[in-house]
């Protein structure tokens, strides 16, 4: 059965009519052509799909497009700013080596978001929580932890502490 549906998609209305078994990894991907959300696993066991449903990750292979309805959903290609200018979680990404096959990538960048949004200065251990339900094939996770350490600003300030106590 189709219905109609209503919600924001990376800042722009969208109104689209769908069928009520259309999964919102389905519509992004299939619909809209959002490829970067990605489908791993399709039993939300790996966070490849992960997309922002107002301001919170889920898992879009299993979530209802329907449950779209009203909300706000963002996905990867609406991080960056409209010019091209990567959003600094992107941008830590890139400058610490987090991005390997960059399947994964998406899901980790939207997971990482979502807790830096909550908790602007999480711990290593809450960053590790917080990505636990996304894997990574490449075995890149210290890498991320620290390009997520890095865009909360505490990578910075570690790493210049770790210098201090080196040079006395």
């Amino acid at each position: 059965m189709a219905r109609r549906i209503s919600f924001l998609l990376n800042g722009e209305v969208q109104e689209l009519e769908i069928e009520d078994h259309w999964t919102l990894l389905y519509l992004l991907r299939e619909e809209l052509g959002l490829t970067g959300t990605k489908e791993g696993c399709g039993s939300g066991e790996c966070g490849a799909c992960t997309v922002l449903v107002d301001n919170k990750a889920v898992n879009s292979c299993l979530y209802l497009a329907a449950e779209a309805d009203g909300k706000e959903v963002l996905t990867i290609e609406g991080l960056a700013s409209p010019d091209g200018t990567l959003h600094p979680l992107q941008r830590a990404f890139v400058e610490n080596g987090a991005i390997q096959c960059g399947f994964c990538t998406p899901g980790m960048i939207l997971s990482a978001k979502a807790l830096l949004d909550e908790n602007p200065s999480p711990t290593e251990e809450e960053i590790r929580h917080a990505l636990a339900g996304n894997l990574c094939r490449c075995t890149g996770y210290l890498q991320i932890f620290r390009a997520v350490k890095a865009a909360s600003g505490q990578f910075e300030k570690r790493s210049a502490e770790v210098i201090s106590r080196s040079a006395e």
